[in-house]
């Protein structure tokens, strides 16, 4: 029981962290260099092989941002934007306080999650 009220908190917090990402999308795209971006949604099953391989073709880099970004939104993943939130906190970390920002009652959700080490992307408890 316990794990479906997990899992359904970190949906919740997909879905708003997708909302934002919406919201920020100028400034993300005009802000971040994709590529360690892309390094980590690829390894945590976030975006494809052909996906990634694609994006890697993408010369200019906001441009691959961009399309990074529309990727996501289309992403089945059920974490694609938390851990999209997780890898731009590493160089971003003032993106993730304009995330947090508007919704602070998700930050401290964030923050109690643990992420499972599944590699298909489901959690573990």
């Amino acid at each position: 029981m316990g794990y479906c009220i997990l899992a359904h908190k970190r949906k919740v917090a997909n879905e708003d962290i997708k909302k934002i990402v919406h919201e920020l999308h100028e400034i993300i795209v005009t802000s971040v260099a994709p590529d360690s971006i892309m390094d980590h949604l690829f390894s945590k099953y976030a975006i494809g092989e052909d996906d990634y391989h694609r994006l890697l073709h993408v010369p200019v880099s906001t441009d691959r941002c961009r399309h990074l970004l529309s990727r996501l939104h289309v992403s089945s993943h059920p974490q694609a934007f938390i851990h999209l939130r997780l890898a731009l906190s590493k160089e971003y970390p003032w993106i993730v306080d304009q995330i947090d920002q508007q919704i602070p009652p998700l930050t401290s959700q964030l923050q109690q999650l643990q992420l499972g080490h599944a590699s298909d992307g489901k959690l573990s408890s």
